[in-house]
């Protein structure tokens, strides 16, 4: 199962059999719209703070990804799940009520990539029938937690991203009807020594070329093998850089990359500067837009990569640079 040096090639894939998310207004009011499971008008989701609506968030996306695949929560073996605040709190006061073993994660804004992953090896492994992976993100949190809280009212420069209101959730099982998780490229820690909390993308692009370049030699691909090569959350300065790194060693994926930060606004009527990002941000897109995609045909095989900046409060006030990390999965038909 083994392949190339980073890689994993399931014998047995794993199935994508039901997804679920919810989002906020903003999010709702983008392009991909119409696109979303649930759609909340009250950021808030009638809780008393921000760290308490985002766990709604979560809440609501892994009851409603399980739901749709017809299933209870006592048939889902593990959790597999992740957020952007300190000790996961979103993760595990959403995910507390149901009952299931959980293992929470932090991959930054790759969180969703990395749960889906491990997940994938769980159902193929045979340690795991049915796992949950999901992961969620909250403006009010992420600014509150890393950047100026909102009563400031800070000025924002153009490289900076607007985090994703949201929770996307899978269901991954051994058996049943889906798209495939057919293969994997973990991704490792990749530091170019930038150190700008406000340009997460082009903290976060040279990780994304390292994993998309390692995984086309481990399989022995070609852009062209893909209807589509997607990045979490790297809006539109990161991948800018993300195709000029793959340039300069080969690879032209400009005529089938998406950006998922790009996907979820409209740059010409939502003032979110660079995009989107969080860990709800490729959560969302890929349970909203990808994966049905895939399950009407349209689309035969993605290369699905979350990005994400390795910060945190404390690192950054200590003037230390912002590695970046990105997990690759292959989703087929």
């Amino acid at each position: 199962m083994q392949k190339g040096k980073a890689s994993i090639e399931f014998s047995h894939p794993p199935i994508i059999i039901g997804h679920g998310n919810v989002v906020g207004k903003k999010e709702g009011d983008g392009p991909l719209g119409s696109m979303f499971e649930q759609i909340e008008e009250d950021p808030m989701l009638g809780a008393s703070s921000w760290e308490e609506a985002e766990s709604k968030l979560q809440q609501k996306a892994a009851e409603s990804a399980i739901k749709n695949a017809g299933l209870k929560n006592k048939d889902i073996r593990y959790l597999l799940a992740g957020d952007l605040l300190g000790q996961l709190i979103a993760t595990s006061f959403g995910l507390m009520d149901l009952e299931i073993p959980l293992f929470g994660l932090y991959g930054a804004c790759s969180t969703m990539g990395e749960a889906m992953t491990l997940g994938a090896i769980l159902v193929d492994g045979g340690y795991a029938d049915r796992v949950v992976s999901l992961a969620s993100s909250h403006f009010a949190n992420a600014e509150k937690q890393f950047r100026f809280p909102l009563e400031y009212g800070n000025q924002r420069p153009f490289s900076a991203t607007w985090t994703v209101t949201g929770s996307g959730a899978v269901v991954i099982s051994k058996s049943g009807n889906g798209p495939k998780v057919t293969g994997i490229t973990p991704g490792k820690i990749v530091d170019m020594g930038l150190k700008d909390s406000m340009n997460m993308g082009a903290c976060m692009a040279p990780a994304a070329a390292d994993t998309i370049c390692q995984h086309l030699q481990d399989f022995e691909r070609c852009p062209a093998d893909y209807d589509r090569i997607i990045t979490g959350d790297l809006g539109v300065v990161g991948k800018q850089i993300l195709e000029e790194f793959l340039d300069s060693q080969g690879y032209d994926i400009r005529d089938r990359h998406m950006d998922c930060g790009i996907e979820i606004f409209d740059s010409s009527s939502q003032d979110t500067h660079a995009g989107g990002s969080g860990c709800g941000c490729s959560a969302v897109v890929l349970t909203s837009y990808v994966l049905p995609k895939l399950k009407s045909g349209e689309w035969k095989r993605v290369l699905f990569v979350p990005t994400g900046a390795l910060l945190s409060t404390v690192s950054f006030n200590e003037g230390q640079s912002i590695p970046g990390i990105a997990h690759g999965l292959v989703i087929e038909a």
